[in-house]
């Protein structure tokens, strides 16, 4: 017989997304899409751009991850209900009368129900991503992880080449060069259940599904209540980079050292030979005077 707590496990690894988790999936991604500069009012002027922007938002993790594996790009249209579920939100969130959706939204209390339903989403994002790469590359953990990765949280990568289209993308918020938290712990997870599904950790899928969630839940939550967007596990990225990386800085740092040092040494005795000489001068005018 079970243990309560793997019957908990196994109960919330079979929980279904669709509809309350996808809906605030939809929620938190139009949302972060309404609240850009001009999104608005390119709304009211191209609703049609609009909402395929939306959709980007919304399913940009299944079009990278069909792009990484050859498949159509826009196969996520194949889905009607979901397609209809996110239109809907998509036009009540910018065309509801007197913008009553958003002011609701604005609530704290609403932000991390929803925020905290969607990280719950990235986790089955994530699983259904590495699983799926394996059904084409047997044990190919890179393409696993890979693929994990990108259904969890490349919708930030399609949403940078969507600006780049529009011509407001920004080097500096590129995903590729800095990362963001989302695609940090996006990448952990996705090692992890790469790992978990080769059978390298001795843990169990439904146990692992539930802790790494409740690790999202209660990181993301935290940032929000404290208004913070410093990454919890920071001071591990600097840590691991100066073992791994920063080699070279402490060897270069050091030739620098012992740089300055000789050269002050040779100052100091390339100075002291013309004084030695300026005296011997002295001495000897002062002897020919004498005589």
């Amino acid at each position: 017989m079970d243990s309560p707590w793997d019957e908990l496990t196994l109960a919330f690894s079979r929980t279904s997304m669709f509809p309350f988790f996808d809906i605030a999936h939809y929620l938190v991604s139009v949302m972060a899409l309404k609240r850009q500069p001009g999104a608005a009012a390119v709304a009211w002027k191209n609703p049609l751009s609009s909402w395929f922007t939306a959709m980007l938002h919304c399913f940009g993790g299944g079009i990278l991850s069909c792009v990484l594996l050859a498949e159509p790009p826009l196969r996520f249209l194949a889905n009607n209900t979901n397609i209809l579920l996110a239109s809907s939100i998509w036009y009540i969130i910018f065309f509801c009368p007197r913008d009553l959706v958003s002011q609701g939204y604005s609530f704290l209390p609403v932000q991390l129900l929803a925020a905290g339903m969607k990280e719950v989403t990235r986790t089955w994002k994530i699983v259904g991503g590495v699983t799926y790469a394996n059904s084409y590359y047997k044990n190919g953990w890179i393409v696993m992880i890979a693929i994990g990765w990108a259904r969890g949280a490349g919708g930030t990568v399609i949403t940078n080449f969507e600006q780049l289209v529009k011509g407001g993308w920004k080097p500096e918020a590129d995903e590729w060069l800095k990362m963001s938290y989302p695609a940090k712990v996006t990448l952990l997870g996705s090692v992890i259940f790469t790992f978990q599904h080769m059978k390298l950790l001795a843990v169990s899928r439904h146990n692992l599904m539930f802790l790494y969630t409740m690790f999202l839940v209660a990181t993301k939550i935290t940032m929000m209540i404290t208004e913070t967007a410093t990454v919890p596990f920071a001071p591990f990225e600097d840590t691991l980079s100066r073992m791994l990386f920063g080699w070279q800085q402490q060897f270069s740092s050091c030739e620098k050292k012992s740089e300055t040092k000789s050269s002050f040494n040779g100052t100091g005795s390339s100075t002291s030979k013309p004084i030695a000489v300026a005296s011997d001068t002295v001495k000897k005018k002062h002897t020919k005077k004498s005589e």
